[in-house]
């Protein structure tokens, strides 16, 4: 079996294991979702009544439920049998078919058919080898005007190896505490297992590429990129079960990071 195999059958069995814990904390989305990810997700595919869907890697069906609410058709799969039955178990919408399906299957991903959209909402770092997913999005997946959004741990600020900091100083007579990130990789590629929520089972593989790796993948299939936003939590939003959540603390400093990518015309 080859290194890329390998992970990908390591992630797969982790998302399995977790499926339930996640399911039963994520929902119908958490304020990360909630606050960093959707908004810009939902401002960039901009999903409308009768447009076919595709929702890759779509875990307990969160997105596919939304993009569903919006009037679209919804094909959605996930390499996880326990993730898609139980977004089988939570879905109350006919408009959503939902299927067992590794985006690193370039034979599976043929048989799909063709989409005015599709999402990757926060799993690309959870796939060993993206390349199989871009091809098939410029030679087999969009129509000509479709577009692919992606959410992703912000790779330059969030990624594995990212070290968050709270560092207290008096400031002539005023305790202040100034929140960081300390980044000691980025450039070259690398694997590292790690937990996405706390007391989760067992950890998972993450896959970090650096953004120049990312995007590359696409542009060498055909696509070009012609949106990106990076999110963070306001100011205000201050909760989180550690000290050093992302929520509040980090406000100047972007968790997530979404980009659309469309074929190029040229």
């Amino acid at each position: 079996m080859a290194k890329s195999e390998r992970e990908n059958s390591h992630a797969r069995d982790a998302w399995n294991t977790n499926a339930g814990y996640w399911d039963e904390r994520m929902a119908e989305g958490n304020d990360f979702f909630s606050i960093l990810v959707w908004p810009a997700v939902e401002k960039l595919l901009r999903p409308v009544a009768g447009e076919r869907l595709l929702d890759i890697a779509c875990g307990n069906g969160l997105t596919s439920r939304r993009l569903a609410q919006a009037g679209a058709s919804v094909l959605a799969f996930d390499f996880s049998e326990e993730m898609i039955r139980l977004a089988k178990a939570r879905n109350g919408q006919s408009s959503i078919e939902y299927r067992l399906l590794d985006a690193t299957d370039s034979d599976a991903l043929q048989a799909l058919g063709r989409f005015d959209g599709a999402l990757c909402n926060m799993a690309l770092m959870d796939l060993a080898d993206i390349r199989p997913l871009m091809n098939a999005l410029t030679s087999l997946l969009l129509l000509p005007a479709g577009r692919f959004v992606f959410s992703v741990l912000h790779p330059c600020f969030n990624n594995p190896a990212t070290v968050q900091m709270g560092e207290l100083q008096d400031q002539g007579g005023t305790f202040v505490t100034t929140y960081s990130v300390k980044v000691p990789r980025y450039l070259t590629p690398y694997t590292q297992v790690g937990l996405a929520m706390h007391g989760q089972p067992v950890p998972y593989p993450y896959f970090h590429r650096p953004l120049s790796m990312l995007l590359a993948s696409g542009f060498e299939a055909g696509l070009v990129l012609d949106a990106l936003e990076e999110r963070s939590f306001p100011p205000e939003n201050v909760s989180g079960s550690t000290p050093l959540s992302w929520n509040g603390h980090f406000s100047e400093i972007p968790a997530v990071l979404v980009g659309r990518m469309r074929r190029n015309a040229g």
